[in-house]
Order: C-alpha cells, then sequence, then structure tokens
C-alpha cells in the first residue's frame, strides 16, 4: 500500500525498500506538489497490472503457438506457406512479450521520480509498436497496451512538471527504434534455433 504521509521537502526519491515491488511506490517530493504525487502513484500502480496482465497472457499464448506449430511442423513440408504463417505468428508474440518484459523492467528500476523524464519517454512508442503488432493476433492485450501508453504519458508530463525536467520526444523515437531492433534480432535468433530445418531466408526473397 502507498505511503502517502512519506512527503518531505528535500528528497525526489522513492524507497529503496520499495524498489522493484510492484504496486509499491513512495514519491518523496516537495509539500506544494503532494496533490500531483497522489495522481501520480495510482496510475504508475495501474500501468504496472496493465503490464502483468499483458505479459501473463502472452507468455500463454506463446506455450501454445509454440506447441502447435511443433504439430504442425511434423504434419506439413517445410516448404508450406501456412508453416511459415503460423511460426511468424510465434514470432510476433515472443517479439511482444521480449520487449514488453523489458519494458517491466525498467518500469521498475525507477527508483526515484526524476528519473522517470528520462526513462519512460522511449517506452511509449515501443508500447504503441507492441500493440500495433497484437491487434489482430490478441485484440483485447493491443486494447490494453494502448491504455498503458496514454497512462505512461501523463506520467512523464506529470514527473516533468514536478521535476523541472525536459526531454525529447524525437530522441526517444530513436531510443525506441534501437531497443525494438535489439529484441527483434534476439527473437530472430530464437526462432532459428527453434526451427533450424526451415529456411527463413529463402521464405523471404520469396
Amino acid at each position: 500500500m502507498v505511503n502517502e504521509n512519506s512527503v518531505t521537502s528535500s528528497s525526489n526519491t522513492i524507497s529503496d525498500k520499495q524498489v522493484g515491488m510492484k504496486g509499491q511506490y513512495d514519491l518523496c517530493i516537495t509539500s506544494t506538489n503532494i496533490s500531483q504525487k497522489r495522481t501520480i502513484v495510482p496510475r504508475l500502480d495501474y500501468s504496472n497490472t496493465l503490464i502483468s496482465e499483458v505479459i501473463r497472457v502472452l507468455r500463454k499464448k506463446k506455450i501454445e503457438l509454440k506447441k502447435s506449430n511443433k504439430s504442425l511442423i511434423i504434419e506439413t513440408d517445410s516448404d508450406e506457406q501456412n508453416c511459415y504463417l503460423a511460426i511468424d505468428v510465434e514470432r510476433t508474440v515472443s517479439f511482444c512479450l521480449e520487449a514488453l518484459c523489458f519494458i517491466e523492467n525498467r518500469v521498475n528500476s525507477a527508483s526515484r521520480i526524476d528519473l522517470i523524464p528520462k526513462m519512460f519517454p522511449s517506452m511509449i512508442p515501443m508500447i504503441r509498436t507492441i500493440s500495433a503488432q497484437l491487434i489482430e493476433i490478441l485484440p483485447e492485450s493491443s486494447s490494453k497496451l494502448s491504455e498503458l501508453s496514454v497512462h505512461l504519458g501523463s506520467i512523464v508530463l506529470d514527473s516533468a512538471s514536478i521535476t523541472k525536467a525536459q526531454f525529447d520526444f524525437s530522441q526517444s523515437n530513436v531510443e525506441s527504434s534501437t531497443l525494438l531492433d535489439e529484441v527483434k534480432l534476439m527473437v530472430d535468433s530464437k526462432i532459428n534455433k527453434q526451427y533450424p530445418h526451415l529456411d527463413f531466408l529463402k521464405q523471404i526473397d520469396n
């Protein structure tokens, strides 16, 4: 439970005991910003809830896809188009899961309110990209991620107002693209190792 009485006049920290604990934020800021603090805390809690819910769904979906694709490969020739399409869905879900786990870790690592304007902006375009990827596969999760991007955007603006921080959304977009590219490379490598007898490069050329 959030401790609303732990407001001081000189600290911008989140309690060390509560760092990395879902639903636990103790934003210590100046007394003039108590009302803003009280609006940030529940949105952080709710954002964490949304992230956890979608990750749980993605993990379940990934297991289902991996199992069904193994069966599909056994029953289908490796050059069949539907085999590649099914694996591509698994690749997309895996990509979204890995990217969202990274986002969850970053949200939980924001131990001070002044870190929010530095760490959160790049996550917003990442979340929008993930949402777009899932819109046909898991529409409910896609909708939750769209809601999450709105919540994090408002948290960034309010925390920047409190700490007088400045941020550059264009730079955040660049960072977001770089992080997503890294996740994609990692996921592609895992999928290629998981299905070593399938020629994905040949499929792309076709």
